[in-house]
Protein backbone atom coordinates (compact mmCIF):
# COMPACT_ATOMS: atom_id res chain seq x y z
CA UNK A 1 0.00 0.00 0.00
CA UNK A 2 1.00 3.44 -0.96
CA UNK A 3 2.14 5.97 1.93
CA UNK A 4 -0.84 8.04 0.71
CA UNK A 5 -3.06 5.29 0.92
CA UNK A 6 -1.82 4.56 4.36
CA UNK A 7 -2.12 7.99 5.61
CA UNK A 8 -6.08 8.15 4.28
CA UNK A 9 -6.77 4.41 6.01
CA UNK A 10 -5.07 5.65 9.46
CA UNK A 11 -7.33 9.17 9.26
CA UNK A 12 -10.41 7.13 8.06
CA UNK A 13 -9.54 4.62 11.14
CA UNK A 14 -8.53 7.88 13.48
CA UNK A 15 -12.30 9.36 12.75
CA UNK A 16 -14.51 6.23 12.61
CA UNK A 17 -12.68 4.98 15.71
CA UNK A 18 -13.08 8.60 17.74
CA UNK A 19 -16.96 7.93 16.77
CA UNK A 20 -17.62 4.39 17.47
CA UNK A 21 -15.72 5.80 21.26
CA UNK A 22 -17.69 8.35 21.54
CA UNK A 23 -20.79 6.14 21.12
CA UNK A 24 -19.70 3.64 23.58
CA UNK A 25 -19.03 6.23 26.29
CA UNK A 26 -22.74 7.90 25.74
CA UNK A 27 -23.95 11.57 25.78
CA UNK A 28 -25.55 13.74 27.72
CA UNK A 29 -29.73 12.60 27.14
CA UNK A 30 -31.73 15.44 25.46
CA UNK A 31 -35.61 15.35 25.87
CA UNK A 32 -37.38 14.42 22.79
CA UNK A 33 -34.05 12.82 20.74
CA UNK A 34 -34.75 9.08 21.58
CA UNK A 35 -35.12 6.89 18.25
CA UNK A 36 -38.32 5.73 19.08
CA UNK A 37 -40.81 5.57 16.38
CA UNK A 38 -43.81 6.18 18.60
CA UNK A 39 -42.96 10.37 19.72
CA UNK A 40 -45.31 13.10 20.89
CA UNK A 41 -48.21 13.10 22.71
CA UNK A 42 -52.07 13.24 22.26
CA UNK A 43 -54.83 15.24 23.87
CA UNK A 44 -58.61 15.01 22.42
CA UNK A 45 -58.52 15.24 18.66
CA UNK A 46 -54.90 16.83 18.63
CA UNK A 47 -51.85 15.47 18.27
CA UNK A 48 -48.23 16.63 19.03
CA UNK A 49 -44.87 16.03 17.19
CA UNK A 50 -46.18 12.70 16.31
CA UNK A 51 -44.48 10.65 13.80
CA UNK A 52 -45.16 11.84 10.17
CA UNK A 53 -45.53 8.31 8.90
CA UNK A 54 -48.33 7.50 10.67
CA UNK A 55 -51.47 7.87 9.00
CA UNK A 56 -54.23 10.14 10.33
CA UNK A 57 -58.14 10.48 9.92
CA UNK A 58 -60.34 13.76 9.53
CA UNK A 59 -63.00 11.83 10.85
CA UNK A 60 -63.28 9.57 13.85
CA UNK A 61 -64.65 6.02 12.76
CA UNK A 62 -65.85 4.47 16.30
CA UNK A 63 -64.43 4.00 19.84
CA UNK A 64 -61.57 1.25 20.35
CA UNK A 65 -60.60 -1.12 23.40
CA UNK A 66 -57.37 -2.75 23.25
CA UNK A 67 -56.93 -6.38 24.09
CA UNK A 68 -53.47 -8.10 25.04
CA UNK A 69 -53.62 -11.48 25.58
CA UNK A 70 -51.15 -11.47 28.65
CA UNK A 71 -51.21 -15.52 28.45
CA UNK A 72 -49.85 -15.75 24.88
CA UNK A 73 -46.40 -16.72 24.18
CA UNK A 74 -45.18 -13.45 22.48
CA UNK A 75 -46.48 -11.71 25.45
CA UNK A 76 -44.62 -13.75 27.63
CA UNK A 77 -41.36 -13.79 25.59
CA UNK A 78 -41.76 -9.78 25.83
CA UNK A 79 -41.77 -9.65 29.38
CA UNK A 80 -38.54 -11.78 30.05
CA UNK A 81 -37.01 -9.29 27.48
CA UNK A 82 -38.43 -6.57 29.55
CA UNK A 83 -40.30 -4.87 26.70
CA UNK A 84 -43.32 -5.17 28.87
CA UNK A 85 -47.00 -4.02 27.71
CA UNK A 86 -47.61 -3.05 24.15
CA UNK A 87 -50.86 -1.07 24.97
CA UNK A 88 -49.15 2.12 25.66
CA UNK A 89 -47.59 2.42 22.43
CA UNK A 90 -50.83 1.49 20.80
CA UNK A 91 -52.47 4.35 22.55
CA UNK A 92 -50.36 7.22 21.85
CA UNK A 93 -50.61 6.04 17.86
CA UNK A 94 -54.45 5.65 18.16
CA UNK A 95 -54.99 8.76 19.59
CA UNK A 96 -52.87 10.62 17.73
CA UNK A 97 -54.43 9.58 14.42
CA UNK A 98 -57.95 10.49 15.56
CA UNK A 99 -58.94 7.83 13.65
CA UNK A 100 -60.99 5.86 16.38
CA UNK A 101 -61.35 7.14 20.35
CA UNK A 102 -60.10 4.99 23.04
CA UNK A 103 -62.14 3.47 25.88
CA UNK A 104 -60.48 2.25 29.28
CA UNK A 105 -61.13 -1.79 29.28
CA UNK A 106 -57.71 -2.81 30.90
CA UNK A 107 -56.22 -2.14 34.12
CA UNK A 108 -57.21 1.08 35.10
CA UNK A 109 -60.89 -0.34 34.64
CA UNK A 110 -61.02 -1.91 37.96
CA UNK A 111 -59.84 1.63 39.42
CA UNK A 112 -62.65 3.06 37.41
CA UNK A 113 -65.22 0.27 39.26
CA UNK A 114 -64.06 1.31 42.45
CA UNK A 115 -65.08 5.00 41.74
CA UNK A 116 -68.57 3.34 40.94
CA UNK A 117 -68.83 1.22 43.78
CA UNK A 118 -67.87 4.49 45.90
CA UNK A 119 -70.85 6.06 44.46
CA UNK A 120 -72.72 3.36 44.87
CA UNK A 121 -72.19 3.08 48.58
CA UNK A 122 -72.96 7.34 48.87
CA UNK A 123 -69.30 7.92 50.02
CA UNK A 124 -68.50 10.66 47.08
CA UNK A 125 -70.36 14.17 46.97
CA UNK A 126 -73.73 14.67 45.68
CA UNK A 127 -72.03 16.65 42.80
CA UNK A 128 -70.19 13.96 41.87
CA UNK A 129 -71.86 13.55 38.50
CA UNK A 130 -70.85 9.36 38.88
CA UNK A 131 -74.76 8.57 38.43
CA UNK A 132 -75.23 5.20 36.13
CA UNK A 133 -75.45 4.74 32.28
CA UNK A 134 -72.13 7.40 31.58
CA UNK A 135 -69.82 4.86 29.87
CA UNK A 136 -69.05 4.70 26.31
CA UNK A 137 -69.62 1.17 24.80
CA UNK A 138 -66.62 -0.18 22.45
CA UNK A 139 -67.51 -0.68 19.00
CA UNK A 140 -64.45 -2.40 18.35
CA UNK A 141 -61.35 -4.28 19.77
CA UNK A 142 -58.01 -4.53 18.59
CA UNK A 143 -55.76 -7.24 19.37
CA UNK A 144 -52.32 -7.03 18.83
CA UNK A 145 -49.82 -9.69 18.70
CA UNK A 146 -45.59 -9.81 18.29
CA UNK A 147 -45.53 -12.47 15.44
CA UNK A 148 -42.30 -12.63 15.34
CA UNK A 149 -39.05 -10.79 17.32
CA UNK A 150 -35.13 -11.17 16.46
CA UNK A 151 -32.74 -9.37 17.87
CA UNK A 152 -29.51 -9.88 15.93
CA UNK A 153 -30.17 -11.59 12.63
CA UNK A 154 -27.49 -11.52 9.64
CA UNK A 155 -26.17 -8.06 8.73
CA UNK A 156 -22.39 -7.66 9.05
CA UNK A 157 -19.90 -9.86 11.39
CA UNK A 158 -16.47 -8.64 11.89
CA UNK A 159 -13.80 -8.66 8.82
CA UNK A 160 -14.56 -5.05 8.25
CA UNK A 161 -10.58 -4.73 7.74
CA UNK A 162 -6.87 -5.22 8.24
CA UNK A 163 -3.81 -3.67 8.91
CA UNK A 164 -4.71 0.23 8.84
CA UNK A 165 -8.55 -0.27 9.71
CA UNK A 166 -7.99 -2.99 12.41
CA UNK A 167 -8.70 -0.15 14.76
CA UNK A 168 -12.53 -0.25 13.15
CA UNK A 169 -12.96 -4.10 13.37
CA UNK A 170 -11.74 -3.81 17.16
CA UNK A 171 -14.31 -1.08 18.10
CA UNK A 172 -17.07 -2.25 16.07
CA UNK A 173 -16.74 -5.49 16.64
CA UNK A 174 -19.97 -6.68 14.58
CA UNK A 175 -23.21 -5.10 12.73
CA UNK A 176 -26.46 -6.27 13.83
CA UNK A 177 -29.92 -6.34 12.39
CA UNK A 178 -33.19 -6.76 14.77
CA UNK A 179 -36.12 -7.41 12.91
CA UNK A 180 -39.81 -7.52 14.42
CA UNK A 181 -43.18 -8.22 12.35
CA UNK A 182 -47.05 -7.79 14.33
CA UNK A 183 -50.04 -8.24 13.62
CA UNK A 184 -53.15 -6.63 14.60
CA UNK A 185 -56.94 -7.62 14.41
CA UNK A 186 -60.00 -5.60 14.32
CA UNK A 187 -62.96 -6.99 15.76
CA UNK A 188 -66.78 -5.74 15.55
CA UNK A 189 -68.17 -6.14 19.40
CA UNK A 190 -72.19 -6.44 18.48
CA UNK A 191 -71.41 -9.39 15.79
CA UNK A 192 -68.07 -10.59 16.66
CA UNK A 193 -67.23 -10.45 13.50
CA UNK A 194 -63.45 -9.68 12.48
CA UNK A 195 -63.31 -7.05 10.41
CA UNK A 196 -59.81 -5.87 9.89
CA UNK A 197 -56.68 -7.97 10.03
CA UNK A 198 -52.94 -6.23 9.13
CA UNK A 199 -49.62 -7.34 9.33
CA UNK A 200 -46.60 -4.79 9.88
CA UNK A 201 -42.91 -5.46 9.69
CA UNK A 202 -39.86 -3.46 10.77
CA UNK A 203 -35.63 -3.58 10.67
CA UNK A 204 -32.91 -2.07 11.53
CA UNK A 205 -29.22 -1.81 12.65
CA UNK A 206 -27.05 -1.71 15.37
CA UNK A 207 -23.27 -1.88 15.93
CA UNK A 208 -23.37 -5.02 19.10
CA UNK A 209 -25.22 -2.69 21.22
CA UNK A 210 -22.92 0.18 21.07
CA UNK A 211 -25.74 2.72 21.58
CA UNK A 212 -26.07 3.44 18.03
CA UNK A 213 -30.10 3.69 17.59
CA UNK A 214 -30.96 6.51 19.87
CA UNK A 215 -29.40 7.90 23.30
CA UNK A 216 -32.46 10.15 24.89
CA UNK A 217 -34.66 9.92 27.18
CA UNK A 218 -37.65 7.59 26.34
CA UNK A 219 -41.55 8.67 26.39
CA UNK A 220 -42.95 7.81 29.59
CA UNK A 221 -44.86 4.39 30.04
CA UNK A 222 -42.99 3.33 26.87
CA UNK A 223 -40.37 1.48 29.07
CA UNK A 224 -38.11 -1.00 26.69
CA UNK A 225 -40.42 -0.31 23.87
CA UNK A 226 -38.62 3.51 23.40
CA UNK A 227 -35.11 2.53 24.98
CA UNK A 228 -33.81 -0.71 23.13
CA UNK A 229 -33.21 -1.35 19.86
CA UNK A 230 -35.09 -4.72 19.71
CA UNK A 231 -38.19 -2.41 21.65
CA UNK A 232 -37.51 0.29 18.86
CA UNK A 233 -38.34 -2.02 15.95
CA UNK A 234 -41.30 -3.51 17.39
CA UNK A 235 -42.76 -0.31 18.13
CA UNK A 236 -42.05 0.50 14.13
CA UNK A 237 -43.73 -2.83 13.44
CA UNK A 238 -46.83 -1.57 15.40
CA UNK A 239 -47.03 1.77 13.92
CA UNK A 240 -46.56 -0.67 10.21
CA UNK A 241 -49.18 -2.49 11.14
CA UNK A 242 -51.73 0.09 12.39
CA UNK A 243 -51.25 2.41 9.27
CA UNK A 244 -52.05 -0.93 7.46
CA UNK A 245 -55.22 -1.12 9.62
CA UNK A 246 -55.94 2.48 9.12
CA UNK A 247 -56.26 1.73 5.12
CA UNK A 248 -58.20 -0.99 5.37
CA UNK A 249 -61.01 1.19 7.32
CA UNK A 250 -61.16 3.90 4.89
CA UNK A 251 -61.26 1.49 2.08
CA UNK A 252 -63.67 -1.28 4.05
CA UNK A 253 -66.42 -2.63 2.55
CA UNK A 254 -68.47 -5.16 4.25
CA UNK A 255 -68.76 -8.89 3.80
CA UNK A 256 -72.01 -10.45 2.99
CA UNK A 257 -73.43 -13.59 2.86
CA UNK A 258 -77.18 -14.98 1.33
CA UNK A 259 -79.18 -15.33 3.71
CA UNK A 260 -77.89 -13.16 5.98
CA UNK A 261 -74.27 -13.73 8.18
CA UNK A 262 -74.52 -16.73 10.65
CA UNK A 263 -77.39 -18.73 9.08
CA UNK A 264 -75.68 -21.32 7.61
CA UNK A 265 -73.46 -20.50 5.12
CA UNK A 266 -73.52 -21.32 1.63
CA UNK A 267 -71.80 -24.81 2.10
CA UNK A 268 -74.29 -27.42 3.48
CA UNK A 269 -74.67 -31.03 4.10
CA UNK A 270 -77.02 -33.25 2.91
CA UNK A 271 -79.50 -33.59 5.98
CA UNK A 272 -78.53 -30.10 7.18
CA UNK A 273 -81.15 -28.12 9.40
CA UNK A 274 -79.74 -24.76 7.22
CA UNK A 275 -80.77 -23.88 4.18
CA UNK A 276 -77.60 -24.86 2.07
CA UNK A 277 -78.04 -28.11 3.82
CA UNK A 278 -81.86 -28.50 3.00
CA UNK A 279 -80.68 -28.01 -0.38
CA UNK A 280 -78.72 -30.47 -0.77
CA UNK A 281 -79.49 -33.55 -2.93
CA UNK A 282 -82.77 -31.73 -4.43
CA UNK A 283 -83.52 -31.62 -8.28
CA UNK A 284 -82.55 -28.96 -10.23
CA UNK A 285 -85.73 -26.81 -11.83
CA UNK A 286 -86.29 -28.55 -14.74
CA UNK A 287 -85.30 -26.04 -18.28
CA UNK A 288 -88.49 -25.47 -20.14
Amino acid sequence: MSTRNQRRFAALSALLGALLLTACQGTMPQMGAGGTTATGSAGGADAQNANKQLEKCDETLGTVALDEDQTAPWWLSARDRKLGSTVPLLRLMIQQSNCFVIVERGRSFNNLERERNLARSGELRNNSSMQQGQMVAADYILQPQIVFSEKGTGGMRGGIGTGALGAITAIAGSVRANEATTVLLMIDTRSSVQLIAAQGSAKNYDFAGMGFLGGGAGIAGLGGYSNTPEGKVITAAFMDSYNQVVKAARNYRAQTVKGGLGTGGRLGVQGGSTPAGQAVGQQPPQKK
